[in-house]
């Protein structure tokens, strides 16, 4: 289930769009597979935002706090304060959010038990167990599989910023055809250079005039471009320069935007990558991803750590809610922010960590907002200490299958198995998987 972190380089994506012809077999498949799936109500939500805290982030330090737990659990943050919905209360590092609540929900309650950075993130992105027969697809995957027909835009419909996800093959059995499109780059640079769409130290016109010598050099396939598989190739293969040398690449240009407006979004790598996350949803991009800068696995150096990427967390994602809701995308947009698994309550005073915290699974928070989520609202409760669920356990599988809901994905609609495998887009009921349900309470 590893994967290659570093995004696609623009020879191998041309090199993918190129071998498209060769998967349209399997791309019939998985038409097939999408059409026989009937949603079960109507889908309030085009697009979603993950915001992946890789590493997991601490529940108790952020936006599940026990300001009276003590210091062995508290450490240096044992302050909170009030939100703008009555009852719903923040670490005091998030101040931006405080006056965003009204637009999100939290979850308190979400378990899965699993402390392994691999496996929990391959169960919260699949909802599948890891150690499965079948190497499962990611829910970015499935959406793009099940969004193919619909979605028309230049930009590949499965999208993360920066790097990949998760260490796992995001696709899954799916095939390459579904593989995450990594941009590279920094967001945050002057330019947006997007590794795999700008070839560096190469003019426009420079990479216009080779295009221009491959097709009189390829005569022999424009002359067959009227059949299947040479037309579907040359297809590909206009769509790919088109994305890197047309109107494609001017969604990644950040230049574009009011600098007021970059300035709110935080002029880090985070807060650009949010305000170009809102830029793909206006452009129809299916499923993005942001893949948070150096994740929070804080074993070490917990406190400082924290104490400069929440700041950047509150700024960046208050900034894309506010930004959604102004612009009317946030009723047809998801965004749902959390990690594979959260940090242990208490601190870890002993060397080597002198003051971290470790993996957690047993209870952790996330955060989702927008395209049917109601906002003001709190799923589930963890222990006075932070330490178990106490009401209301939420799975990867619940929430997953919520998100596929307001997408108008049948959760349990079948997936195109290259071999011809039974395989669906999460665990049937009659699987036994653990669940506390859909996340009715919150969904419009």
């Amino acid at each position: 289930m590893h994967n290659d972190p570093k995004g696609l380089t623009r020879r191998e994506w041309m090199r993918r769009g190129l071998q498209s012809g060769a998967g349209m077999m399997l791309a019939g498949q998985t038409a097939g597979g999408a059409a026989s799936a009937r949603p079960q109500r109507e889908p309030t939500a085009k697009s979603v935002i993950q915001i992946f805290l890789w590493g997991g982030m601490s529940h108790t330090d952020t936006w599940d706090p026990k300001p009276d737990a003590g210091r062995d659990y508290t450490g240096d943050f044992d302050q909170v304060i009030d939100t703008n919905v009555d009852g719903i209360h923040l670490s005091s590092l998030f101040p931006q959010l405080a006056k965003q609540a009204h637009n999100y929900s939290l979850i308190r309650s979400m378990t899965h038990g699993i402390n392994g950075h691999e496996t929990a993130a391959y169960l919260m992105q699949t909802g599948h167990q890891p150690g499965e027969r079948l190497a499962y697809p990611s829910l970015g995957a499935v959406f793009a599989l099940f969004r193919e027909k619909h979605y028309k835009g230049l930009i590949p419909p499965y999208v993360v910023l920066t790097k990949a996800a998760g260490r796992f093959s995001e696709e899954g059995f799916l095939g390459p055809l579904y593989k995450p499109f990594a941009t590279g780059g920094n967001p945050n640079a002057a330019t947006f250079e997007v590794e795999g769409i700008i070839a560096r130290g190469i003019s426009e016109d420079r990479q216009k005039a080779r295009r221009n010598l491959l097709r009189r050099a390829d005569t022999l396939a424009e002359s067959m471009r009227d059949t299947k598989v040479i037309g579907e190739m040359l297809k590909a293969r206009d769509t790919a320069y088109e994305l890197i040398l047309g109107s494609g690449k001017e969604v990644f240009d950040l230049t574009k935007e009011d600098p007021k407006l970059r300035d709110r979004y935080g002029r880090h790598t985070f807060g650009q990558e949010c305000l170009a996350a809102r830029r793909m949803v206006e452009a129809g991009v299916p499923f993005i991803t942001i893949n948070y800068p150096g994740g929070w696995d804080t074993h070490k150096n917990h406190f400082a750590q924290m104490r400069k990427q929440c700041p950047e967390l509150d700024q960046g994602l208050a900034a894309l809610l506010g930004d959604l809701k102004a612009r009317g995308l946030l009723e047809s947009t998801i965004v749902w922010c959390s990690g594979e698994f959260g940090r242990g309550p208490r601190v870890d005073w002993q060397p080597p960590w002198n003051g971290g915290r470790n993996h957690y699974g047993k209870v952790f928070s996330a955060l989702v907002a927008g395209g049917g989520f109601k906002g003001g609202h709190v799923v589930g409760r963890s222990t006075e200490r932070g330490e178990e669920v106490a009401e209301r356990p939420v799975y990867p599988v619940d929430l997953l299958g919520s998100i596929y809901t307001l997408a108008g994905i049948d959760p349990h609609a079948r997936l195109p198995h290259p071999m011809g495998a039974e395989a669906y887009v999460l665990p049937k009921p009659s699987d036994q998987v653990k669940s506390g349900g859909l996340l009715t309470e919150i969904m419009m």
